[in-house]
């Protein structure tokens, strides 16, 4: 076995938390039962890596079972990744028939006649998902295996997701490789991109529980004085406005966990008028910001501000339809008027 995939393969295993270890190479299944009886997975990881090595020697492992390994790897722990959504499309109408092997012989044909340097590896996943495993070289060196870009690929759909190396120059080459292999014509980037690749396709493949624009408001009930006591009627209008809250609440972002989004970039433009009375503009000159929002998980954030009384019921649509809007264009465009010298909404 080569010396840089024994190094690359006792790597990927130093990466694994000790106790899983033993399952994720099950997975795998390139050592049988026998060789993996033999490794003693209470030791030192780096004791652990060098047995599994040892194991992989005799049955002379290969580049192409190590990258193996390392996708089960990423599978387990997507989360380790950057990910960026690309959305293709077509003039046509009509479906085609989805053949993984033709795709896979397109995909490969298209990158290595750009660049002949290049490993691609696949693996299927459930839900027609197809994970593509990238290492990159040179014409004149062979492929960094720890530079690697990953695709998932949900077959039948325009949707890839695509964690890029940090070999940026070689993004273009990936998304015409893509758009031939899938029968395509062109493809452009969502601008939605996260740690949590499940979040992401939630929201791509409307996975997720919430509702949008079902909000209408409801007056509270009138009370005199003489149906009950001052201090009976704060209680009662407390409870009540818990309760408006709680149903607004969940008309914006409805009852099941919100996808993970760790930041929002809203670009606002707003074009200033005033009377020419006041003498400050005659010009319309817009006015240009960007703001962002981040959090460790945006939306559960945005929607815990309300009950516990940090923003009023319900918040701007803005904020409760990111997720919705994120389908389309993750960075949202928001034109505002002003009237007689102040912002208001169109």
């Amino acid at each position: 076995m080569d010396e840089t995939v024994a190094e690359y393969i006792r790597r990927t295993v130093l990466k694994i938390p000790r106790d899983e270890i033993k399952t994720m190479l099950q997975k795998w299944g390139f050592l049988s039962e026998t060789q993996l009886q033999t490794i003693n997975f209470h030791q030192t990881k780096d004791n652990i890596s060098q047995d599994v090595v040892q194991c992989c020697e005799e049955n002379s492992a290969s580049i192409k079972q190590a990258a193996v390994l390392d996708i089960i790897y990423n599978h387990t722990y997507p989360n380790k990744r950057i990910w960026r959504v690309y959305q293709m499309n077509k003039t046509e109408e009509e479906t085609d028939f989805f053949d993984l092997t033709d795709f896979r012989k397109k995909l490969k044909r298209q990158l290595q006649s750009a660049l002949k340097n290049v490993t691609i590896n696949f693996r299927e996943y459930e839900n027609n998902a197809i994970w593509i495993r990238i290492a990159w070289g040179t014409p004149y060196t062979k492929p960094n295996q720890y530079k690697t870009s990953y695709v998932v690929y949900h077959s039948q759909t325009p949707y890839a997701f695509i964690s890029p190396s940090a070999l940026k120059s070689n993004l273009p080459l990936l998304c015409q490789a893509l758009v031939v292999a899938s029968n395509y014509q062109h493809i452009h980037e969502m601008e939605l991109r996260g740690h949590s690749l499940n979040s992401l396709e939630d929201m791509v493949f409307k996975r997720y529980s919430q509702n949008f624009e079902t909000y209408c408001p409801r007056p509270l009930q009138e009370r005199t004085v003489a149906q009950e006591s001052a201090d009976s009627r704060i209680v009662q209008e407390n409870i009540r406005e818990k309760e408006r809250i709680q149903r607004v609440n969940w008309d914006d972002f409805g009852g099941g966990p919100q996808p993970k989004l760790e930041f929002a970039e809203y670009k606002l433009e707003t074009v200033f008028t005033s009377d020419p009375k006041l003498k400050v503009s005659y010009k319309k000159e817009p006015f240009r910001c960007l703001v962002r929002f981040h959090s460790p998980h945006l939306l559960e954030s945005l929607k815990s501000l309300a009950p516990a009384g940090m923003a009023d019921a319900p918040l701007s649509r803005l904020l409760t339809c990111i997720p919705h809007r994120a389908r389309n264009y993750f960075k949202i465009k928001e034109k505002k008027r002003a009237i007689s010298g102040s912002f208001v909404s169109p």
